[in-house]
């Protein structure tokens, strides 16, 4: 089977510059069900990196608003939103083999068919994968939070990618964020306020309510056994 990170790249003389990543790539144990997800659900809800748009109509049984959940790590939320607003066509990504396995089974044994996959850098799935005004909806929830200052510029919340969400969310549409690190919460408020792209719901410099479509999730649980708060973000593209 083809490893889904691998892409044909450009010769050293076009390459573009390397980019910082927002995530390292710790594969963790994988179960013998987990891995069998790929060579068993792979093809049916799969999606493999490439330079060009998906169609949409396509990707999904029947058309519907898409919403792009992204580093849905073991896959409880994804599979509970699919479950719960089966009206809607969702699409993950997540790096890491595990998670990725869990939710496919997941998926399968639920008998869903309105969730696709891409096992890849979220960054380059949105630049090279997402069309314009394509999604109704981002949801990012809990992204590593590189707590160290010397790490910031490892976050995925800044102003570009920000912006490469506003020119791929239709106008209405939703950028729903939440974290359980108090700082990145300032942080992810400061930088889509700033943004005129993107309106926030609460008000100008608010948190709000957590929505009724998110869970608690483990990485929301952890944060509370360790003593921190959970903040949401709920924006509005414009």
């Amino acid at each position: 089977m083809t490893d889904p990170r691998h892409v044909d790249r450009p010769s050293e003389i076009t390459a573009e510059p390397r980019r910082v990543r927002s995530f390292v790539l710790r594969q963790g144990r994988i179960t013998p069900a987990q891995e069998q997800a790929f060579d068993s659900h792979w093809s049916r809800f799969g999606i493999d990196f490439a330079d060009r748009p998906l169609d949409l109509q396509t990707l999904f049984p029947r058309p519907a608003p898409v919403v792009l959940e992204i580093g849905f790590g073991n896959g409880a939320q994804l599979l509970h939103a699919a479950i719960n607003e089966p009206g809607r066509n969702f699409i993950g990504i997540e790096v890491h083999r595990p998670g990725v396995g869990r939710l496919m089974n997941g998926l399968a044994e639920a008998a869903i068919d309105n969730v696709r996959v891409a096992r890849h850098d979220a960054v380059e799935v949105l630049q090279r994968m997402i069309g314009k005004d394509a999604l109704d909806e981002v949801r990012i929830y809990f992204p590593d939070p590189w707590p160290k200052k010397r790490h910031h510029k490892r976050r995925l919340i800044q102003p570009d990618f920000i912006d490469s969400l506003a020119a791929r969310v239709r106008p209405g549409g939703l950028l729903h964020l939440a974290t359980d690190w108090a700082d990145y919460a300032a942080h992810m408020l400061a930088v889509v306020d700033a943004s005129d792209a993107w309106r926030n719901r609460a008000g100008l410099g608010a948190y709000s309510a957590a929505p009724p479509w998110r869970i608690n999730t483990h990485f929301e649980k952890r944060g509370l056994r360790l003593g921190h708060g959970v903040w949401d973000l709920v924006h509005e593209r414009t």
